[in-house]
């Protein structure tokens, strides 16, 4: 299911991965959805749009999964 953006400056397709800033607290890790990718009509690049940009940890791309929950915290993805 695509999601529609009205905002001028988005592509207004969903994105092809999400980016999720992951920062390690002992032996958990917590995941915040901190943007998006989208790949170039000619498949040799990926846009990336970040609506903060994190200082420490690292940045994860993932696959949008349809039925995952709206939480900006879920740990235990590695």
């Amino acid at each position: 299911m695509a999601r529609e953006n009205t905002n001028q400056n988005h592509p207004q397709n969903a994105p092809d991965y999400l980016a999720w800033h992951v920062t390690q607290k002992g032996e958990k890790a917590y995941w915040n959805k901190v943007g998006a990718a989208w790949k170039h009509k000619d498949g040799r690049g990926y846009t990336l749009q970040l609506e903060t940009c994190p200082i420490n940890g690292r940045i994860v791309l993932r696959l949008p999964l349809e039925d995952a929950p709206g939480t900006d915290n879920e740990a235990g993805r590695s």
